[in-house]
């Protein structure tokens, strides 16, 4: 998981199988920066594969101790006392997708200034009014899943709203934490005093926090996932104030989760690098939470960056502390559970909304233009819930198509659409085309946007300096000469022979 602040770092290791023993390939079998002990490898199985059986036999094949099968977020199966080079035997048979060595996931806390996020959230412009207004119902319908070091359920302020979902620590504290990380981050989304959505349920799902401090195995973060996909109570979110040490390990179970219809508010990390190298920040169907501090200026630890949706306040943030009374953190983990709050009171008035839905409505009405140093590639969105009142959005958003479109090595053009609607008028000289591109050589690449008047314009020519870590940038353009409405294209061409990749997802704001 990325490192926050007071975000979690977490480490897993994807895996594929294979039926006679081979040399996995590098890219199949991931090797954790800080691996825990015991030999546990995360496995990810290839489509086609029986799970239950594959788990069992693959198990038996290769060795090690069968502890968890992922059949909801995910399919495939944790593993223990395995082992490196027999997990890299593992990661080589055919049924297997990725192996992921089980790493150590990470809180850093810093304490600093007085709260004031609230505050912020609910207006556009400063200075601060000293109010915070909300919808009265305060999302009593919704659940919010806090995946963390546990919550201290018994603190008044959660006026009996909290509970434990699951343990996966399993060292007794039965999701009650004894940490202070989670109880803070679910005070912010929900808590009387300082939280967002202050009538949401708020479910401990225990995932961090061994020994009493802030870090446990990755693999705790997978199993978190799979369980909150087959026990959520909907409609519900999730908060994630942490990042994975190794950025893919967790993407088909969270990739299967909101594909079940539960969205996730992603801390993007406190390495004040770009997000798009750390997970689950990277993952384009979630959304991913930059930091800002007082004065509306990109706080100096966040990450940042093309693969990040939203900015809100994470600069000294005052929620619970263990003791029940008050305490200062600072981190993207404490911007992520403000939208995570906002995201249970767009859901309470919209409680059908899909998770792109919900997604794009916090992201369209965001406030535009507002946070200085946002960094290279970040959209300037600040957190604003003043726009939910019942009802759906009306806003004029932007279209994101998701759907993988291979791209042929020296082959045609192909193309991923979207179709706006409901909007008046022109685009504008400053619209925006978000790109996320996976190739191994992008000089090979020629991007194009296509109009639903049949025009075309050049995002990226082919040649030029290249990255084997794809196309992941924010392309402003002037379609001013454009209706909104009607289908977009975004074209790719690779030019030249021996690489090949495909389009991940894009955005259009018109």
């Amino acid at each position: 998981m990325h490192r926050t602040t007071c975000g979690l770092a977490v480490l897993i290791v994807a895996s594929a199988l294979l039926a006679t023993p081979a040399q996995a390939a590098e890219a199949d079998f991931v090797k954790a920066k800080n691996p825990v002990a015991g030999g546990s490898f995360i496995v990810s199985l290839k489509p086609g594969a029986a799970v239950q059986a594959s788990s069992s036999a693959l198990t038996q094949r290769y060795g090690g101790t069968l502890d968890a099968v992922f059949s909801h977020a995910m399919r495939g199966f944790q593993v223990k006392n395995l082992t490196e080079a027999a997990a890299r035997r593992l990661a080589a048979d055919p049924a297997v997708k990725a192996v992921y060595q089980d790493g150590t996931a990470k809180a850093l806390d810093v304490q600093t200034n007085p709260t004031w996020g609230l505050d912020r959230v609910d207006q556009a412009n400063l200075p601060l009014d000293k109010k915070f207004t909300y919808p009265s119902g305060g999302a009593s319908n919704v659940t919010v899943y806090v995946t963390d070091t546990g919550i201290k359920t018994s603190i008044a302020d959660f006026e009996g709203r909290a509970s434990v979902g699951a343990d996966f620590i399993e060292d007794g504290q039965n999701g009650q934490d004894c940490s202070g990380h989670g109880t803070h981050v679910a005070g912010t989304v929900g808590s009387r005093t300082y939280g967002v959505a202050k009538k949401a349920k708020l479910v401990s799902v225990r995932m961090l926090g061994a020994s009493c401090g802030n870090s446990g195995p990755d693999s705790a973060g997978v199993k978190a996932i799979e369980w909150v996909t087959a026990n959520a109570q909907k409609p519900a979110v999730v908060n994630a104030s942490w990042t994975f040490d190794t950025a893919d390990i967790g993407n088909d179970a969270i990739a299967g989760m909101i594909s079940s219809g539960v969205q996730m508010a992603a801390a993007s990390g406190n390495s004040s690098t770009n997000a798009c190298s750390t997970g689950p920040a990277k993952i384009a169907s979630l959304i991913t939470v930059n930091a800002t501090s007082t004065n509306d200026a990109r706080a100096s630890f966040s990450n940042f960056g093309s693969c990040t949706d939203i900015f809100a306040p994470g600069d000294g943030i005052t929620s619970l502390g263990l003791n029940g009374g008050a305490t200062n953190m600072s981190g993207t983990s404490m911007a992520s559970p403000h939208v995570a709050g906002v995201a249970a009171l767009y859901l309470s008035a919209n409680p059908s909304a899909s998770p792109q839905a919900l997604r794009d409505a916090l992201v369209n009405n965001a406030t535009d233009g507002k946070v200085t140093n946002p960094g290279t590639g970040s959209p300037n969105k600040l957190l604003y819930s003043g726009f939910i009142g019942g009802g759906p959005d009306q806003v004029c958003g932007p279209g994101t198509n998701g759907d993988d479109v291979s791209i042929p090595d020296t082959g045609t053009a192909v193309s991923s659409s979207v179709t706006i609607s409901g909007c008046t008028g022109n685009s504008t000289a400053s619209a925006t085309v978000k790109v996320d591109i996976n190739h191994t050589y992008t000089g090979d690449l020629a991007i194009d946007l296509v109009s639903p008047s049949g025009k075309s314009y050049v995002l990226k020519k082919a040649g030029g300096a290249s990255s084997s870590a794809g196309v992941h940038e924010t392309y402003t353009v002037d379609l001013s000469s454009e209706a909104r409405n009607g289908t977009w294209k975004l074209q790719v061409t690779d030019i030249y022979t021996y690489d090949v990749g495909n389009i991940d997802t894009w955005t259009l704001t018109v």
